[in-house]
Formats: structure tokens, C-alpha cells, sequence
């Protein structure tokens, strides 16, 4: 029998507030030493009261528009309660009926089709504390740091029905919070988290199969790999006549497998009822308008790319680098870049350029000045774009004189003469490679000239010359 996938997935993505969601913490606990950001009302002392931090509802709404989401009028916050050891008020506080976002949809291309997966809903609340199992000890150890940070829970429908369409979900909300700059989404710090629900149902079949939740994927690569083995052990299962548990797993990266951790809860299990220490929040005008301001999506970076002419390999490459194209972007609406070919020249450079793509969103205004400078000068022909990209090192990134690179294109065809008559009788070789029908070997002797000129030898008189002379 043939199985059909359908996989939702949770994402946790704490946001990049100052403070911790109820409390004045500072929520930047990535250096700090265990259990020493933390006070009498994140750690859940009794007589204490929370405070909720506007910061993070306008970070929230950010997320709710980039989701294409409905946003509440008004939004409450609910008691979730569970007991475990990293959750020192024996409750979490979330969102349960009336959540800050509603129904919502995310849209991306994956192998050449437009993927839409609808988002359910996405919710504030505040996260746990961390525990760690220190190896081959008999005892567990717990963190608070964390508890009390403001966290952004994003719920999917069951739209996707493969593994590459789970991992491509996952890269696209992740490109989504990078853009409204609502979080860090640091994958290795946990900043981000993907919980996958994974069930399998006959084709054809109109209702889901028993559903699996794995949680706490801290990469894309996880997220494929996860949602691959719970397809095969859920088909593999049904192939033999059994039945599938609803349960909560654990992912083993070494071993590559998903682990059984616990049976899954259901809402009712956790007895949610509204947080009494906390107001009803009513989402006015002003705090749209205000959340609103500079917001730019994934979606609105691929329509400016695609300006350019861009392909849409190369526009995704930058797409999934927000710190570069918002920088990029930014610099081009200030008109930093003269012309549309100085913009399409360093757009194609910083898809090219894996190190300047991943220094942009740092650079000063010096250095950018220069690389509009330099493109400005390919525009004009003073420099060839070989000249360009061997500049982008030593003067954008490396602080050199950009005018030792200004200057002139070599065009005196007999001084390119003299040049390609040295690279020939220097590489005998790639004459011969040349002669046997090797085009490469052409290719190797205009670098060779070019190299000889510093990279200042029109490159279309340099081929021109050495195509007569190797034909003769």
C-alpha cells in the first residue's frame, strides 16, 4: 500500500528583546554563567507578579504580518501547567484560545513549484530553563537562564508531504524572523527550535494518519533527516500491520534515528485557564503602525532581486542570507550603486562571493563607498570586472587604497601583443591542450594574460588577439 506524508511543524523562535518576557532579565544568556540571569519572578517565587514586555508584542505583531497572518484585536495570555524540572512555577505562561496571531500562510519555490503552507497560528509565551546530561553521570542539571524569555511558538498546518519540502519550510521561516529582525535565529544557541509532527496515512485517504511530534531540531539538515526516518519507521510499521502511538520523540543525530520519549499529551492535559496576574491586551492603530515600519519579507527581497535579472538559483542563494541582502537592498534604496548595472554587478558578486556575502551586513560606510566606487568603474570601463572581484579582498574587505585599483583598462593592442606572445611561448602546454580541441586551454591563457596585466588588459581585445594568434 502506498502511504501519504503530512507533516506540520512547530517553530520556537525566541525573540530579541532586551529583557525576558515578565520580568526585567536581561534575555541575552548566551555567554553568561548558569543560573546567574535570573530573579524572584522568573524563577516563580511566591508573591511575585509579572509585568509583560511591550517590546515583545511589537516583535510578535512583526512576526503575525510577515505571516501573512490575521492579528487579534484583542489577545490574552493562559496558565499551561506541567510539571518538569526546568520549569520552576510548576506553569508555563502561553497563549491558548485567544492568540496575538491567527491564521496565516507562508509561500516558497522548491525545485521549480510554489509550495503554500498554511500557518495555523503563532502564540507568545515564555520559555523554560535548560537542563543538560553531564555523561555517564547519574543526575541532571538545571539552567534557569532561559526561563522567562519571550518566545514566538509558530504552528503549521499538515501541508508539507516530504521530507525537502519540511526542510525547506524551515529555512523559510527562519529567512522570515532573519528579515522582520524580530530574532537572532541562532540555530547552535537554540535562539530556534522545530518541533515536526510527522503521520502517514493511506492515499487517497481524507483523514490523517496517528501523528508523531519530534522535538527540538536545532538545524535544517535535522529537519529533513528527522522527517525521512519517521516516514520509513511509520511505513514500515504499517507494513507489518501495526499501529502507530502518538508520542512525543527525541532526535539522536549520531545515530541518525528518532528516539520514544513520552506519550503525547492533549490541550486538556495541561488544564489551561487564564493567567489572573495579567490584563486582556487590546492591539491598537499605533502599535500596528509602529510594528509595521521597515518590515520586509523574504518574499519582497526575491521581487527586488528578481529586478536585476537575477536567475533563481542565484537569487536564493542571497535570499537565504538576510544580513547581505537587507544591507544590499538598504544601500541600493539610498542610492549608493549609480546605476542598475552597478547594482546587478554587486548583487552577482555577493552571490558569487561567499566571504563578502557574509561580511556585508558589517561593513562601514568607507568600505561600501569603495565597492560602489569600484563597480562604478566597471560600469565605465575604466576596470574589467576580473579587476573588480580581485579588489573586493584587499580594498572592501582589507582597507587598501581603492585608487591603486582605478586605474586604466590596458587597451593598446600592441602592448597586448607583446603580453599574449609571452603567455604563448611560456605555456607550451595549454598551446598544444588548445590545438587538440580543449577549450578550456583558451580559457587558461586569457587568465595567464590577464594575470601578466594585473588584471587591467580589456579582457575582450585579450581573447580577440589570442584567437588569431592561435589560429595562425
Amino acid at each position: 500500500m502506498n502511504y501519504q506524508p503530512s507533516i506540520g511543524i512547530e517553530t520556537h523562535v525566541q525573540l530579541a528583546t532586551k529583557s525576558k518576557l515578565f520580568c526585567p532579565c536581561d534575555n541575552n544568556a548566551r555567554e553568561a554563567k548558569p543560573n546567574t540571569l535570573v530573579c524572584p519572578v522568573c524563577m516563580g517565587l511566591p508573591g511575585t507578579l509579572p509585568v509583560l514586555n511591550h517590546q515583545a508584542i511589537q516583535l510578535a505583531l512583526r512576526v503575525g504580518m510577515a505571516l501573512n497572518g490575521q492579528i487579534a484585536a484583542t489577545t490574552k495570555f493562559d496558565r499551561k501547567n506541567y510539571f518538569y524540572p526546568d520549569l520552576p512555577k510548576g506553569y508555563q505562561i502561553s497563549q491558548f484560545d485567544q492568540p496575538i496571531v491567527g491564521q496565516g500562510s507562508v509561500e516558497f519555490e522548491l525545485a521549480g513549484q510554489r509550495v503554500k503552507v498554511g500557518i495555523t497560528r503563532a502564540h507568545l509565551e515564555e520559555d523554560a530553563g535548560k537542563l543538560t546530561h553531564p555523561e555517564g553521570a547519574d543526575y541532571s542539571l538545571v539552567d534557569l537562564n532561559r526561563a522567562g524569555t519571550p518566545l514566538m511558538e509558530i504552528v503549521s498546518e499538515p501541508d508539507l508531504h516530504s521530507a525537502a519540502e519540511a526542510k525547506a519550510y524551515a529555512q523559510e521561516i527562519y529567512n522570515i524572523v532573519r528579515y522582520a529582525k524580530v530574532s537572532d535565529a541562532d540555530l547552535y544557541h537554540g535562539n530556534m527550535r522545530f518541533d515536526v509532527n510527522v503521520s502517514l496515512a493511506a492515499e487517497g485517504s481524507q483523514q490523517l494518519g496517528t501523528r508523531t511530534e519530534t522535538k527540538n531540531l536545532n538545524s535544517f539538515r535535522a529537519v529533513e533527516r528527522a522527517v525521512a526516518y519517521e516516514i520509513k519507521r511509520q511505513t514500515e510499521l504499517l507494513e507489518k500491520g501495526q499501529k502507530i502511538i502518538q508520542e512525543t520523540r527525541g532526535w539522536d543525530e549520531a545515530k541518525g534515528q528518532t528516539i520514544s520519549q513520552r506519550s503525547k499529551e492533549e490541550a486538556h492535559d495541561y488544564r489551561y485557564f487564564p493567567e489572573p496576574d495579567l490584563p486582556p491586551i487590546v492591539v491598537t492603530k499605533e502599535m500596528l503602525a509602529e510594528a509595521k515600519q521597515d518590515l520586509m519579507t523574504p518574499n519582497n527581497a526575491r521581487q527586488e532581486l528578481s529586478k536585476l535579472g537575477l536567475a533563481d538559483t542565484r537569487r536564493e542563494v542571497l535570499v537565504n542570507s538576510p544580513e547581505a541582502v537587507l544591507g544590499y537592498l538598504n544601500d541600493v534604496s539610498n542610492q549608493l550603486f549609480k546605476s542598475t548595472e552597478d547594482q546587478a554587478l554587486v548583487a552577482l558578486t555577493l552571490e558569487q562571493d561567499q566571504k563578502l556575502r557574509e561580511a556585508y551586513g558589517s561593513l562601514n560606510h568607507n568600505q561600501k563607498q569603495h565597492l560602489a566606487k569600484l563597480a562604478e568603474a566597471v560600469s565605465k570601463k575604466t576596470i574589467s570586472a576580473t579587476m573588480f572581484k580581485q579588489a573586493i579582498n584587499p580594498v572592501v574587505l582589507g582597507g587598501e587604497d581603492v585608487g591603486l585599483y582605478l586605474k586604466p583598462q590596458v587597451s593598446d593592442q600592441t602592448q597586448l601583443e607583446v603580453i599574449a606572445d609571452q603567455v604563448i611561448k611560456a605555456n607550451p602546454q595549454a598551446v598544444a591542450d588548445y590545438h587538440a580541441g580543449q577549450e578550456r586551454a583558451h580559457k587558461f591563457l586569457v587568465g595567464q594574460v590577464m594575470k601578466a596585466s594585473a588584471g587591467q588588459a580589456n579582457p575582450t581585445m585579450v581573447n580577440e588577439i589570442l584567437a588569431t594568434k592561435l589560429k595562425a
